[in-house]
């Protein structure tokens, strides 16, 4: 089971700069986006199907705004839009595709977290979605395996930034965000990329600012995630950071488990 997650930044500039034509090339089972910026009408003829994956949206009410999607090669039992918290199910943040037969029952999940860098209204935000998140992963540890494919605008460790000690004041990488990972983490879930490489730094990075020379000098973080529960992480085998082409300010996130569909 392939699964890739990418921040597109907006689907239709990640479509213009290739990024379903080496989706064609991934023989990916399923597809995680974040960011779409577009709304139900846009996907239409265009976004339903992409590299023989079909789409599962969350849309935000705001046009241009947020939106998550899941692409898969496996026809869901069920597809649930939010996680029933209005202020945040407004701004299109998460979608899960259920798969579930008799004896198990399984998820893979896009979301994307809430940045808190352009102002404190939107830490604080932040900070409100965290609160709102955790008991949804509490919910879903206690009945289901799962698979959470995220930008989570959260650096976790020194090593998952280049200027680690230049932002400790900043959002993605405050001592209140790092917690709380540290608290996901506690329930049972595993990062799966930090499991598989527990030594990744640069390699590991995936978003670059605009600014400067971001790119160029390599100035990044990790702040895209595949977090599972246990018995699906210790299947995993294989991850891959995409920097070849940039079809976005992310790289996309390949993680391949042999937990079977």
């Amino acid at each position: 089971m392939r699964i890739i997650s990418l921040n597109a930044n907006g689907i239709r500039s990640a479509a213009t700069k290739g990024w379903p034509a080496w989706l064609e090339q991934q023989r990916a089972d399923f597809c995680c986006l974040q960011e779409l910026k577009c709304q139900a009408p846009d996907v239409i003829g265009r976004f339903e199907q992409v590299a023989g994956l079909r789409g599962h949206f969350h849309h935000a009410e705001k046009k241009g705004y947020s939106g998550v999607g899941v692409y898969s090669r496996h026809e869901p039992s069920d597809v649930r839009v939010g996680f029933g918290c209005a202020e945040f199910d407004a701004e299109g943040r998460y979608v899960e595709a259920r798969f579930d037969t008799p004896s198990r029952r399984f998820s893979v999940i896009s979301c994307y977290f809430p940045s808190g860098s352009s102002s404190e209204e939107r830490q604080q935000a932040k900070f409100r979605f965290l609160a709102e998140f955790m008991p949804q992963l509490e919910h879903l540890k206690a009945g289901r395996e799962f698979v959470l494919c995220g930008d989570i605008n959260i650096a976790h460790q020194a090593l998952d930034l280049k200027n680690w000690k230049g932002n400790l004041k900043n959002s993605g990488f405050l001592p209140e965000e790092r917690d709380w990972f540290t608290r996901m983490l506690g329930l049972g879930l595993v990062d799966v990329h930090r499991t598989l490489r527990p030594a990744d730094g640069g390699e590991a990075y995936t978003w670059w600012s605009n600014r400067g020379q971001a790119w160029a000098k390599n100035v990044g973080w990790r702040i895209d995630y595949q977090i599972a529960t246990p018995a699906v992480a210790a299947t995993a085998h294989a991850v891959a950071v995409y920097k070849d082409q940039r079809f976005s300010d992310h790289a996309p996130l390949t993680i391949d488990y042999d937990y079977p569909m």
